[in-house]
């Protein structure tokens, strides 16, 4: 049965896995099969010593996404967004609004055009040439996620539609302008999103606000 997005086969995924001569995929049950899915992996791995053991993985899969860090560099500003983030909320954060990236998943996108679709949604500019910064696991003990990282310049006087988000998939995203010393500053504080922290870094270390 395919799920929401049409896709089949999905207990069929690291069957074929071959890269590795350590690890034996044995079995792959579906335990769920919805927007996103969740897999039981069942798999041989053989230790250091030469020895194999018996292992159970469970993986969640929602594909890959992409990100970007939105600056002008004469103003020492970038841009961020805030939102409702519900898992965030059910897990001790007081409200649940994060601020953030610019951010989105894949879809049937490659990186780069998913990013630019993303942007323009959430905070309505129109982003030129893009730099990609790197690509990283974000959750790899459970969450088979690459995200893939990217930085853009903006112009805060030239945007292309309001942005917020799509409402039809429940979004409503405020756009922040901050001082890029301001918004390094609340890292840990209101900025706690990894994702944004790893851009903000990025950005002040070898980016375009390096000193």
């Amino acid at each position: 049965m395919p799920d929401r997005r049409g896709r089949t086969g999905l207990d069929r995924v690291g069957l074929d896995l071959t890269g590795n001569p350590r690890v034996r995929v044995r079995d792959v049950r579906l335990l769920t099969s919805n927007w996103y899915v969740t897999r039981v992996t069942q798999l041989d791995y053989q230790r250091a010593d030469g020895t194999w053991t018996e292992q159970e993985r469970e993986t969640y899969d929602r594909g890959n996404g992409a990100c970007v860090l939105l600056y002008d560099r004469s103003a020492r500003t970038v841009l961020l967004t805030r939102q409702f983030r519900y898992p965030a909320y059910v897990n001790g954060h007081p409200d649940g609004n994060l601020i953030e990236t610019p951010a989105g998943l894949l879809d049937d996108d490659e990186p780069l055009a998913a990013i630019r679709r993303e942007a323009e949604e959430e905070t309505g500019y129109a982003i030129g040439e893009v730099e990609h910064v790197f690509d990283v696991y974000m959750s790899p003990g459970s969450v088979t996620e690459m995200l893939h990282f990217y930085a853009a310049p903006f112009d805060a006087d030239v945007r292309a539609s309001v942005g917020g988000g799509l409402e039809d998939e429940g979004e409503e995203i405020e756009v922040l302008i901050v001082d890029i010393d301001d918004a390094l500053a609340r890292i840990g504080i209101d900025i706690i999103d990894a994702k944004t922290i790893m851009l903000l870094q990025w950005a002040a270390l070898t980016g375009r606000f390096a000193r």
